[in-house]
């Protein structure tokens, strides 16, 4: 009895360890025949053969003062990069390392991959890949799904599920252009794009906390709801008179003295406008307060362990009403960027899915503001791929390029997903006594 008792308790104690070392294999190998594939395609194909070269340039502005283009060998270069990529796969595959050496080699693994597959498509192509401008629409493209994953990160942080990230960001830029074509106003639809963001949250949180609906089915009912009442109101007022309902003003770039002279880097990242810097500063932001307040301890504690908190006399229910209508502020600032922010006027569904994306980025990010950040911007260079490589002549399908976001989404997060862990208390009401 002692025996088999012993065995069956070290059989539930190494499950999990038999579970991660096969999924490490798999990976690890799975990247490695991707690699091999890169090195097939990318560094041996004819495109980057016979001499061929790859040009970068190194100005946003190719008829402004500043480095010249750069023109590396296509094939060594492929090679190389291709050759990192299958090492990466291979390491994680046989070598006793732990889950934060994993995920660095994902990053390493990823990094070597995407450069192998841009310098073939760049290769003999006397354009060449405009690295400053790739920067700026990567950074621009990122700044919706960092809004959405900061807000979905502190209401996970709370126990609460937010898959509704979507329907807040339409929400937030419907109430943005329409107030701020009203008022004249880019503030006005400021204030009405974040209240419109609270206002759908504000919806989760009654109905997962005070009635206990599902919290996934809800977050996708009130998707459909914000998709629909949105494009019911469109066709009743912007359709017909979009002069005065859909004609937003738009915030203006800032340019900061000094940081905007930086080569490369400089105009594309720091001449942009107030909406893009605060989406950047307010991961750090984020951060410190859950991770160094008081209020962020309790944040954790309730969506680690509720009924703990509960104990010391943390109000559950009421931090999580809070936080979850702060985290719609966040996600219906994402709302404003997508209308004020880009300049454009209102159409039907214009979020297009980046409120899901959103949410993969937090999990890829472990649920972490920092983590969030970095899966924001490869999604979001994934999502401007297409715009990169449009004028090289590549032999990919528009149609493929313009699929990219979703399947870098997929393979990142079924690389990754394993590796993060949520809250313990995400999606689980709490109900006291």
């Amino acid at each position: 009895m002692t025996t088999a008792s012993t065995l069956t308790g070290s059989d539930k104690t190494d499950a999990p360890l038999v579970k991660n070392d096969r999924s490490k294999l798999v990976g690890g190998i799975a990247q490695a025949v991707v690699g091999v594939y890169a090195l097939w395609q990318f560094g041996l194909a004819a495109r980057t053969g016979h001499g061929a070269h790859t040009l970068f340039t190194l100005k946003l502005d190719p008829t402004s003062s500043g480095p010249g283009p750069i023109s590396a060998p296509a094939e060594p270069v492929a090679i190389a990069l291709a050759v990192i990529a299958i090492a990466c796969g291979l390491v994680r595959a046989f070598a006793p390392i732990s889950a934060k050496v994993q995920r660095w080699l994902a990053v390493g693994y990823f990094t070597s991959f995407v450069l192998a597959f841009l310098v073939w498509a760049a290769a003999g192509s006397s354009i060449g890949l405009n690295v400053p401008s790739i920067i700026q629409q990567t950074s621009i493209a990122a700044v919706p799904l960092i809004l959405g994953s900061l807000s979905a990160l502190l209401c996970e942080r709370s126990g609460v599920v937010n898959i509704a990230v979507e329907g807040q960001f339409l929400f937030g830029a419907f109430a943005a252009v329409l107030t701020s074509s009203m008022t004249h106003s880019v503030w006005a639809g400021l204030v009405a794009g974040c209240l419109g963001g609270a206002l759908m949250c504000a919806l989760l949180a009654v109905f997962a906390n005070r009635y206990l609906i599902e919290q996934v089915v809800l977050g996708v009912v009130l998707n459909l709801l914000a998709s629909g009442i949105t494009g019911f109101l469109y066709d009743r007022l912007m359709s017909t008179d979009g002069a005065t309902y859909n004609t937003p003003p738009s915030f203006s770039a800032i340019a900061i003295p000094g940081l905007s002279k930086i080569p490369v880097i400089g105009e594309a990242l720091f001449d942009q406008n107030i909406l893009f810097y605060a989406a950047y500063l307010l991961v750090p932001v984020v951060w410190f307060l859950l991770f160094r307040t008081r209020w962020g301890l309790r944040t954790r504690a309730v969506g680690e362990h509720p009924a703990a908190a509960d104990t010391v006399g943390i109000k559950v229910v009421g931090l999580r009403y809070r936080n979850v209508i702060t985290a719609g502020l966040l996600s219906g600032l994402g709302g404003v960027w997508l209308t004020l922010g880009l300049s454009t006027a209102f159409v039907k569904d214009m979020s297009n899915g980046q409120g899901y994306i959103a949410i993969a980025a937090l999990i890829v990010g472990r649920w972490s503001p920092i983590g969030s950040l970095g899966a924001a911007v490869l999604f979001g260079f994934a999502t401007e791929l297409n715009l990169a490589l449009s004028s090289l002549g590549t032999p990919i399908p528009s149609a493929f390029l313009q699929m990219a976001p979703y399947l870098v989404t997929i393979f990142v997060v079924a690389a990754l997903g394993g590796l993060a862990r949520p809250p313990a208390a995400s999606g689980k009401p709490y109900i006291k006594g």
